[in-house]
């Protein structure tokens, strides 16, 4: 038996509570926006929902959340900030494809009524495995994807690479439609002017 594990260059994936209920304003303000059709389900047509005075309460908490996960955890030295956001539908019978996202630093998700315990999030191992044996049973260290539960007022944020989806959930399984808003992230300034790598906006 092993005397000890290190995890390598793990890719952190963090969670945090809203910390307060939606008002009833703000939930209507979010069920009622316009929709168009994406991929497997539906999101909002306006995506840049934050830039709105109605979600100043949620863009505040999720801007520290942000925050928290680049300073403290990820341990980067940039001040980001959001730049897109939208809201997500997704019926019972629907799914939401497996991506990533491009031109953002950090991503993130807000579950605004999901079935708690039930609904999950699934990401994938990017990169081509050469050597891929049998395994006795699947874990974190060996599985191409894994999937995390989660419920309503938590926000998880990830690097905007990872690669993520909802599974397609069978009707009668799931007796609600997942709403959930999610958000891109990026920073003013990347990067070091004496080691040639600055990046400033």
């Amino acid at each position: 038996m092993a005397t000890k594990l290190e995890l390598l260059f793990p890719i952190p994936v963090a969670f945090f509570d809203l910390g307060f209920e939606l008002t009833e304003e703000e939930k209507s303000f979010l069920l009622n926006l316009e929709r168009r059709p994406n991929d497997g389900n539906q999101s909002s047509v306006d995506s840049y929902l934050f830039n709105k005075v109605q979600l100043t309460r949620i863009r505040n908490r999720v801007e520290e959340c942000v925050t928290e996960y680049s300073q403290e955890i990820w341990g980067a030295i940039v001040d980001p900030f959001i730049t897109q956001s939208w809201l997500n539908w997704t019926k019972p019978g629907e799914y939401h494809h497996k991506h990533s996202h491009s031109n953002s630093l950090y991503s993130g998700v807000l579950y605004i009524d999901v079935e708690d315990g039930r609904d999950r999030i699934s990401f994938y191992q990017s990169g081509y495995q050469q050597i891929k044996p049998i395994y006795k049973e699947w874990n974190r260290w060996n599985s191409d994807s894994w999937w995390l539960p989660v419920k309503s007022g938590q926000i998880i944020i990830f690097p905007s690479s990872l690669v993520h989806s909802v599974d397609n959930v069978p009707d009668g399984l799931i007796g609600k439609t997942r709403v959930s808003l999610a958000f891109n992230t990026f920073a003013k300034k990347i990067g070091s002017n004496k080691n040639l790598t600055e990046l400033s906006l």
